[in-house]
């Protein structure tokens, strides 16, 4: 006596063994040899970030040129941030200081609210002021010193 199996379990095998081939034959060729060298991430994504431009110059870099402005800062609230958090990438001033184009903006309020607009989201005890009642249409540097913020300009 000989086993026959239904038509639709055979049809039922039959599709996920193709789905499983399809699977394992996917994974084989679309996998990147790197992947799993350091977990779930490609080993030679490491290698390309690396080799992507600088913008970022480092607190260390504005330091050489602007030290009274290091030192200042470091008395004050902001002494954890980079000058780059404020200013923006600053590689391009650092290899081409007399360049304008590349000096940064000292002007720019976007960066004084990039952490102190109000936000219930954030702790109490960062200092947070509400855009449209905190004296619209004045720049934060006209009334702030931002590299010493408890001081009166």
């Amino acid at each position: 006596m000989r086993f026959k199996l239904p038509p639709q379990i055979v049809r039922l095998v039959l599709l996920t063994m193709g789905i499983v081939g399809s699977y394992l034959a996917a994974r084989y060729f679309l996998t990147p040899p790197s992947f799993g060298e350091f977990g779930w991430y490609r080993g030679d994504a490491l290698e390309e970030r690396a080799s992507l431009p600088r913008h970022y110059a480092g607190k260390e870099a504005c330091s050489e040129c602007h030290e009274d402005k290091a030192k200042q800062l470091a008395k004050f609230e902001h002494k954890s941030l980079s000058c780059e958090v404020c200013h923006g990438p600053g590689q391009q001033h650092v290899d081409a200081p007399d360049v304008d184009k590349f000096k940064p903006d000292k002007k720019n309020t976007t960066s004084c609210l990039r952490c102190h607009e109000e936000n219930p989201t954030r702790p109490k005890w960062l200092k947070q002021i509400n855009v449209r009642d905190h004296y619209s249409g004045q720049k934060c540097v006209e009334c702030h010193v931002p590299h010493a913020p408890s001081e009166v300009p």
